[in-house]
């Protein structure tokens, strides 16, 4: 039976906290400083990809954080064998869109196409690894079955969605909450499974 090696394990544990640690500390920092190029970061309005764009004072940690992220992610992948193997390589590959993420960032005024579509596909992957990780198999964790997955996917789906659409308006005033509610559930759900998986399998031994 496939397993849940240590090394995701400990990545799932990291995940959540560093997805949340991100926009937090590089968010707190970016609102304190005024300046001409930068007048006041919003948290609420504004998305963390604007905390790493080229005119941000806080670029190189939210770039720093994006990439441990992505490291992370790969890591799950490559040693989350329990996963089915599509959804391993969705999260191999969302891993990957994180550093085109932070390779090439968003301007604060404009928009870059590359930096959209690395979002855009890194957003799909992460909300699709549950059915794409499902097992159908009975000795498979009641998480990776197919309830829970399907659950998990749906969930996903309706948020990004939402996300999506204020997304694309300019005026929407909660873009950046619901990024950061989508980013967070994503990674803490992922880890949720992981670390469950890897605890029943140790409980086995």
């Amino acid at each position: 039976m496939s397993k849940i090696a240590r090394p995701a394990a400990i990545a799932a544990i990291i995940g959540p906290i560093q997805n949340v640690a991100g926009w937090l500390i590089a968010g707190t920092i970016a609102s304190t400083i005024h300046t001409e190029i930068w007048p006041g970061y919003n948290g609420i309005r504004q998305t963390i990809s604007e905390l790493a764009s080229p005119q941000s004072p806080v670029l190189l940690i939210m770039s720093a954080f994006f990439v441990l992220g992505g490291v992370l992610s790969l890591i799950t992948a490559i040693y989350a064998t329990a996963l089915a193997l599509p959804g391993r390589v969705a999260i191999f590959v969302g891993g990957l869109c994180m550093f085109g993420i932070t390779i090439f960032p968003t301007p604060l005024i404009g928009a870059s196409t590359e930096h959209r579509v690395f979002a855009i596909i890194s957003f799909v992957l992460f909300s699709a690894w549950p059915l794409l990780s499902m097992r159908f198999s009975k000795d498979a964790h009641v998480l990776l079955r197919p309830i829970a997955s399907l659950t998990a996917t749906a969930i996903y789906t309706v948020i990004s969605l939402w996300f999506l659409f204020t997304w694309t308006d300019p005026a929407s005033p909660i873009t950046g909450v619901l990024e950061r509610l989508l980013s967070f559930i994503q990674t803490a759900w992922l880890s949720f499974v992981v670390l469950s998986v890897w605890r029943a399998q140790r409980k086995q031994i």
